[in-house]
């Protein structure tokens, strides 16, 4: 086991405030500990290089990987990568616009931001530091620190604040393979001389052990089970990844007031979630799509064919885009410390 301390892990003890950085926050500071490697002692990737998906050996169809839109192209980034460096700096293929991807391997999470002006086009690093076993990003132009699965920076002149999210799909290679072969995929080309085929947190996926203190716990599920996690409003819900079907199944439900619509399959190791009430007011009956293209996987009762991202992609609603929520896949011990009066969905769709 070569234990990096995943997210800055490896240590223990309470974190010192980065120099320059405001000293309110808006989570208990003194739950806020050092992981051990320090600020960027786990290296972002800043100059990412990609390779046309189709062909790819380095990383097997089973092996997890994030997908994300970016503008209108599918980029994807292995785990196996994102186990050694948790964030990458990046831009969209066709316009060039700045985000960052980042993923927690303590806590199985991953999201994406856009950076625009709005976060003075900065990047993003590694603070070393953890709330909850999970990430802290600092940003580059004022040192801010933003909790990962909070979405929020919670120390620094940035304080409150809240980035856009880009749309992002966790699922096997072989799926996203399917589903977009024209993706591209990062290479191992990141300047950084690392074993990419070596987990370096030993039996950690597997282990009901956690490295670090988290606020609460719950067993009411194994604490690595992957969960897509759906928050809407003060309402936080999980469905169990592995819960699907072996084919698409969806769960049409209400989550803060809201109607939502969660599809998942657990042979191709999916799950995602979107809003069901579209712009006009209409609130769409979505069900399990029929056809065979791989990257559709919803229909709905007006003819509307919705791929992955929740793209109407045929019919009279063609172009149309359902609501984005705040969706995405981890481990339940962290779903669970973050919002402790989480709901499981259990049962039938």
């Amino acid at each position: 086991m070569l234990l990096l301390g995943a997210c800055g892990g490896g240590g223990g003890g309470n974190a010192s405030p980065n120099p320059g950085v405001v000293q309110s926050w808006l989570i208990p500071a003194e739950q806020v500990v050092d992981g051990g490697p320090g600020q960027d002692g786990i290296p972002s990737i800043d100059a990412p290089e990609f390779a046309p998906l189709a062909g790819n050996t380095d990383v097997g169809d089973d092996e997890l990987v994030i997908a994300v839109l970016a503008g209108s192209e599918v980029k994807v980034y292995p785990h196996a990568i994102m186990d050694w460096h948790e964030v990458v700096n990046d831009t969209t293929v066709a316009s060039n616009d700045p985000f960052v991807l980042s993923y927690c391997p303590l806590t199985g999470s991953a999201v994406a931001w856009a950076v625009d002006n709005a976060l003075a086009n900065t990047t993003f690093g590694v603070s070393g530091r953890l709330y909850n076993s999970n990430l802290l990003l600092y940003d580059r132009e004022s040192s801010s620190l933003w909790v990962q699965m909070m979405q929020l920076a919670v120390n620094g002149s940035r304080i409150g604040e809240e980035p856009s999210n880009l749309r992002i799909v966790e699922t096997a290679k072989a799926t996203i393979s399917a589903m977009y072969p024209d993706a591209l995929i990062l290479t191992r080309n990141t300047g950084f001389t690392r074993n990419y085929d070596e987990y370096p947190y030993g039996s950690y996926r597997a282990d009901p052990g956690l490295l670090f203190p988290v606020e609460t716990t719950d067993s009411r599920l194994h604490s690595k089970t992957r969960v897509l996690g759906v928050k809407i409003n003060s309402q936080v819900k999980v469905y169990q990844v592995d819960g699907f079907g072996p084919t698409t199944q969806v769960i049409q439900d209400q989550l803060g007031g809201r109607p939502v619509v969660v599809a998942g399959n657990a042979d191709r190791n999916f799950a995602v979630a979107f809003g069901r009430e579209l712009g006009d007011g209409t609130v769409l009956n979505l069900s399990p799509y029929a056809g065979s293209d791989p990257a559709i996987i919803l229909q709905d009762d007006e003819g509307n064919v919705w791929n992955v991202w929740g793209t109407a992609v045929a019919g009279p609603r063609e172009g149309a885009q359902l609501e984005t929520v705040t969706a995405y896949v981890a481990y339940w011990f962290a779903w669970a410390a973050f919002y402790p009066q989480v709901e499981i969905h259990f049962g039938p769709s």
